[in-house]
């Protein structure tokens, strides 16, 4: 996660941390290393639980209806699912990063959460959020200009060519911006995978205007790029990064 590196902050405290196999970056006012260690274990131990009791939750790639009693963050990830035609598995760096996030509002007005290149921020100041797109001549030169009037907000990003992440495309970078950060998620990986090369940009914009409660999504692959929505580009610094 060198991308990690480029960002640039003079204003809020940054630190990771790892529980398993969840590492997030988080930005907050005051180092929350301990309050966060306590929310990731919290989530991770809900959805360890309900997968145990449901199998299918965890294999599926396609929608799955869960119990009534599950869990918040399982009903998260449930509907983000549905609403964008995957598993829900899908959508759980999403919905970690806003969970956590959500908790750690408690303890300071401004939060970013950073989970493998999904994005839960709530800002009281005008930010930029760096895009990483691999190997694409694109690839840093590029943000999202985020108001703090948009916030809470999910940004997340899927990629056929970076990462670990299962995608059937073989987009440089999917990014998809919703108030739901599991939804962004889910997004991003089922957009992700109708994009096997640049003709197939317009295709990938088409299905995310029927995807309901996206705010908006950004594609590139190669040296192609196409957005739809409502989202603010604005140029970088190569160096630049995440806020």
């Amino acid at each position: 996660m060198h991308y990690r590196n480029q960002a640039t902050n003079n204003d809020l405290s940054s630190f990771q941390v790892t529980i398993k196999e969840t590492n997030l970056f988080i930005l907050a006012e005051t180092d929350l290393t301990v309050e966060a260690a306590r929310s990731i274990k919290k989530y991770r131990q809900e959805l360890e639980e309900y997968i145990r009791s449901d199998p299918v939750f965890l294999d599926t790639f396609s929608p799955h209806q869960v119990a009534e009693s599950a869990p918040l963050i399982v009903q998260d990830m449930a509907r983000a699912s549905e609403c964008a035609g995957v598993g829900p598995m899908a959508a759980v760096a999403g919905a970690i990063a806003e969970r956590v996030g959500l908790d750690l509002l408690n303890h300071s007005r401004e939060i970013i959460v950073e989970n493998g290149g999904d994005i839960f921020i709530k800002t009281l100041k005008p930010r930029t959020v760096g895009i990483y797109a691999g190997y694409s001549i694109i690839s840093g030169r590029i943000g999202l200009r985020i108001e703090p009037e948009e916030t809470p907000l999910g940004i997340c990003t899927s990629s056929g060519t970076v990462g670990p992440s299962i995608s059937l495309g073989r987009a440089d970078a999917v990014v998809v911006a919703a108030p739901s950060t599991p939804l962004a998620d889910a997004a991003a990986t089922r957009i992700g995978n109708s994009i096997k090369t640049a003709a197939d940009i317009q295709k990938g914009l088409d299905l995310s205007g029927n995807i309901p409660g996206i705010k908006g999504t950004l594609i590139i692959k190669g040296v192609e790029m196409g957005v739809e929505g409502d989202l603010t580009l604005a140029l970088i610094h190569f160096s630049s990064g995440l806020p």
